[in-house]
């Protein structure tokens, strides 16, 4: 992965087949370019990933996991409004006068770990965004890991370093099956209001929605949510079965969620005091009542 970002430790060339005397003469040739003591960037290296670098650390959380979104795992879910370079420094520069710039300076909990690479690895970049990032927003994170990728909690809490309580009860309220950023923190509040809430509920045994409460069924769509033609189709036989079998639906978009909670909560409540989100079964009567045509 540091390969991707174009930022190596002299030894991570020399373990790539480079000689040292093969590395000097890259650097007077200006294809290689030092940076701080022991590192060096290729040129078109990551600029962000240059950045850490030359501050004295790597760059680590929210800086860390975009890059792991650009470079093999696309879903991992990134929170809006960190626009700063995310840098976790080494214990020995954490001494020293940290350099100006648009930096954020990240450390998770217990001692500082190693800086060995020029990009923190998912689990380091989670232990560091635990400190920084909402708990919501880090729920909502460490999902799209936990759905999209190979890792599983253990897995993060054996790479984060030191797993505090309150980060392991952040840990007990994820949940592997959400499929969004913005399905996770739906969830999230509408437990928070006190929803009992289902993930994924099943509507037969080829669909599913993302959440449900009761009969009413709340699909959630992410910031780049755009059909495909299969995506098209799939919805609209969704819709078919959830219409046939008297389920409501209601879709929230990525803003709905994220910046227009307070009315999509208050939408969801309206659905739900009306008895309308209560699941009908096939013979209740009051249904069979309605459907009787009139003498």
């Amino acid at each position: 992965m540091t390969a991707d970002s174009g930022v190596f430790t002299l030894q991570e060339l020399l373990t790539l087949g480079w000689s040292m005397d093969q590395i000097r003469r890259a650097t007077r040739a200006k294809t290689l370019i030092p940076l701080a003591h022991g590192w060096v960037s290729s040129v078109g290296a990551d600029p962000r990933v240059v950045a850490a670098v030359s501050a004295g650390g790597a760059l680590t959380c929210v800086g860390a996991l975009a890059f792991h979104k650009s470079h093999g795992v696309p879903a991992i879910w990134i929170p809006p409004g960190y626009p700063e370079t995310h840098v976790r420094l080494s214990k020995h520069q954490k001494t020293k006068a940290r350099p100006t710039g648009p930096f954020r300076w990240c450390q998770g909990f217990g001692r500082p770990l190693p800086v060995l690479t020029a990009v923190d690895s998912i689990p380091v970049a989670l232990g560091c965004a635990a400190r920084c990032l909402t708990p919501e927003q880090w729920i909502a994170v460490v999902d799209s890991v936990l759905n999209t990728t190979s890792l599983t909690i253990p897995d993060i809490q054996a790479g984060m370093g030191v797993v505090t309580k309150s980060i392991m009860a952040k840990f007990d309220r994820c949940d592997a099956r959400s499929q969004s950023g913005t399905e996770t923190v739906a969830r999230l509040r509408l437990i928070a209001a006190g929803f009992d809430v289902v993930v994924q509920p099943e509507i037969n045994r080829h669909h599913h929605a993302d959440l449900g409460v009761g009969a009413l069924l709340i699909e959630c769509d992410g910031r780049l949510y755009h059909s495909d033609e299969q995506s098209y189709r799939n919805d609209r036989a969704r819709d078919r079965v959830t219409l046939i079998d008297r389920w409501l639906t209601m879709r929230l978009t990525y803003d709905d969620v994220l910046y227009g909670w307070d009315q999509a909560l208050e939408d969801i409540r309206a659905v739900t005091r009306a008895d309308r989100h209560r699941i009908r079964r096939k013979n209740d009567p009051r249904l069979e009542m309605k459907s009787r045509p009139p003498q």
